[in-house]
């Protein structure tokens, strides 16, 4: 009965794969023109998703409170029909002695308001919000708070199309009708950085807790997805965002095919004027240059043993501030970081077939 499980499960992931690669539409030029900007809202002194995170947030501490406090403010604010939930879990480390250290996930998530639990796939948009606990008042500008805030503007600006398909849907007696629902979620975790020196066991204390729930948390009888790990269609981590002229590579050929359509979505934007910075490459150098395999340590890695298509975004090499003092706002380039609001609020809109919805002018480059 496992071996027949199995098989059944991975025949069902590749047709999943194979629907996703086929079948939606890229975004319209009108499309691409019409995601927004986050603007002032990146401001690094006053603006309202980005500053709030720009402070000391080791876990246990108060400042890593006042930015929970701010995403649990954003989300409820914004987006009240996205559901909430806390993960979590309790470890010593290696500067807390026997003392038990609290890491806390935030998972906000978008599905169709027809779904049941454990019957929707899940585009999985993730970074970590902790930041290094030495040196002392370490900010992590791009480490990763920025992303943090890219994906706060993503989820913001992808929401009213999404109401808009639900109610289409819905209008038409659709809701249900579709075997492979799809839905988003935003992980904030907690833990990633290391307390004293990077290990298996100081590192990663967040993702390490929730990919081991997931996985031993068995969704009701009758979904086509064991557990919760199993609904993730893609994860998409990123971290190190932020300074001037990345290079992001592919990392995994297994979602080469993702990557490209994220590159694709950044060359079409700069073609079209949409993007403010001006680097010396793309950020995403579509060369099918494939990395054979990604050795750094990220939240991705308890997800990636478990099966789960990855997607990460981080820049090799990484940033000139990584892990130093000045990793902090004066320090990010934000057009940059503006730009990198828009590109991965582009993939998750045409991740998420959105072009079912865009009543604009049709003129998509066709199917991916």
């Amino acid at each position: 009965m496992r071996r027949s499980f199995h098989l059944g499960r991975v025949i069902f992931l590749l047709l999943v794969r194979l629907f996703f690669v086929s079948a939606y539409k890229a975004l319209s030029d009108s499309f691409l023109r019409a995601v927004p900007s986050p603007g002032s809202d990146f401001n690094i002194n006053d603006g309202a998703l980005l500053a709030p995170i720009l402070i000391p947030r080791v876990p246990g501490t108060p400042g890593q409170e006042q930015v929970q406090q701010h995403f649990v403010n954003f989300f409820q604010t914004e987006l009240p029909t996205w559901s909430m939930e806390w993960q979590n879990s309790t470890s010593t480390t290696p500067v807390s002695g026997s003392k038990q250290i609290q890491f806390s996930n935030l998972i906000f998530k978008k599905e169709p308001p027809w779904v049941k639990p454990g019957q929707s796939n899940l585009l999985t948009l993730v970074a970590h919000y902790d930041s290094k606990y030495l040196p002392e008042g370490f900010i992590g500008a791009t480490d990763s708070a920025a992303p943090c805030a890219m994906l706060m503007h993503a989820a913001r600006s992808i929401d009213k199309y999404l109401v808009q398909m639900h109610g289409e849907m819905a209008a038409l007696n659709e809701g249900g009708s579709v075997e492979m629902d799809m839905g988003i979620q935003i992980l904030l975790l907690d833990g990633e950085e290391a307390f004293k020196s990077w290990t298996d066991t100081d590192s990663l204390y967040g993702s390490r807790a929730l990919a081991e729930q997931w996985e031993l948390s068995p969704n009701s009888a009758g979904s086509w997805y064991p557990n919760p790990l199993s609904q993730i269609s893609l994860f998409v981590l990123l971290d190190l965002l932020g300074s001037a002229n990345p290079k992001v590579p592919s990392y995994f050929l297994t979602t080469h095919w993702a990557y490209r359509a994220m590159a694709s979505i950044e060359s079409r934007m700069r073609k079209l004027g949409l993007l403010e910075s001006n680097p010396e490459r793309a950020f995403l150098p579509d060369d099918d240059m494939i990395m054979a395999r990604s050795m750094i340590s990220d939240d991705h890695l308890p997800f990636l043993s478990r099966g789960v298509e990855i997607l990460h975004v981080i820049p090799s090499p990484f940033p000139a501030v990584w892990h130093k003092m000045e990793d902090d706002g004066e320090h990010l380039d934000m057009p940059t970081v503006r730009d990198w609001g828009k590109i991965v609020t582009a993939f998750a809109l045409e991740w998420l077939d959105m072009m079912e919805v865009w009543y604009g002018d049709e003129d998509s480059t066709g199917k991916t």
